[in-house]
């Protein structure tokens, strides 16, 4: 069975999928033994080229990577992984028999999370990885999660400017807003980050980027620095906000009809009830009296009242929304 018929095939929802990557058939069957009887499905490979193969085929949800393999060793193919867009995010446990210090940093420096030292001790190996595949796990939950609240996110490796991870949702927007895909991050992003390092570094938020949609002024991509999650890598959180969604937003909070919200939107637009009754292709007066109906709901008396009140709202729910 080749890699990509295999990766068609692997049972995610039941099994998490260990690639193990040894140039010794011993060690290879007896790690194999121990996570197949703990319920893994397990993938191997002997030499680094194999493994960067059938990581990128079959996306692993964790690597056990032998350092030392004759031609390509586990550095290079760690650093290989963590330079590929669709690897990078894949947790690296390295299985060494060297102890000094050096190599040991060598294996961390290169992308690995761990290490465990040789020979290797089934038992030692499976809480490793049950660390790490938790950690993971909580890590794309999170990302999975912001999703479903429309927050894309992607993560950008500073010094090379790739991309080196992103959500569904982000590769979407990505591609809509800039026709781009990892591992190219947009080159208005990119300049934006590194503009703005420096006081994220000191912990000052920097200004949002915002990009207009091509097809209409109405919707617009937001871009906000969230945190640093590596020596050299930003995550950088995403949104796509239009009238709409602010107008809906504006309707559930404050319970008004449809209509009702869209008349307080004009108006913390500054528009009049002239121009709003052009907008929303109504009379003035209906306007007025919608506006009324805002206004008992609110709790206020007067357009300003209601317009600060229905702002300060915005700014809790949608912090990049221009007035």
């Amino acid at each position: 069975m080749n890699d990509r018929v295999l990766a068609q095939t692997l049972d995610r929802a039941n099994s998490d999928v260990v690639l193990i990557v040894d140039d010794v058939p011993d060690n290879l069957s007896v790690l194999h033994d121990a996570l197949d009887e703990s319920g893994f499905t397990v993938l191997v490979a002997t030499h680094g080229e194999a493994a960067l193969q059938r990581a990128a085929q079959a996306l692993p949800d964790i690597v056990l990577l032998d350092a030392m393999m004759p031609g390509m060793d586990g550095f290079e193919v760690a650093k290989r992984l963590k330079a590929d867009a669709r690897t990078a995010h894949i947790p690296i446990i390295f299985m060494t028999g060297l102890t000094e210090t050096e190599y040991l940093v060598a294996a961390l420096d290169s992308g690995g999370v761990d290490y465990v030292t040789k020979p290797i001790k089934p038992k030692e190996v499976l809480a490793r990885i049950g660390v790490h595949l938790q950690s993971a796990r909580e890590k794309r939950q999170a990302r999975n999660a912001l999703d479903a609240f429309g927050y894309a996110t992607i993560t950008v490796r500073v010094s090379d400017g790739k991309l080196m991870w992103q959500t569904p949702l982000a590769r979407a927007l990505l591609l809509q807003y800039y026709s781009t895909s990892a591992p190219q991050t947009p080159e208005a992003v990119l300049t934006w980050l590194r503009r703005n390092l420096a006081d994220a570094e000191r912990q000052i938020e920097p200004p949002r980027l915002v990009c207009e949609s091509a097809d209409s002024v109405a919707r617009r991509l937001t871009f906000r620095l969230h945190q640093q999650t590596g020596d050299d890598d930003w995550l950088i959180i995403m949104r796509e906000e239009s009238d709409d969604t602010v107008i809906q937003a504006m309707s559930l909070s404050f319970k008004l009809t449809a209509r009702e919200a869209e008349v307080l939107y004009w108006v913390v637009k500054g528009k009049i009830n002239r121009d709003i009754g052009d907008i929303l292709g109504t009379s003035p007066m209906t306007v007025k009296k919608h506006l009324e109906r805002v206004f008992a709901k609110l709790g206020v008396e007067t357009r300003t009242a209601a317009a600060g009140m229905a702002m300060g709202r915005i700014r809790q729910l949608h912090p990049q929304f221009e007035q």
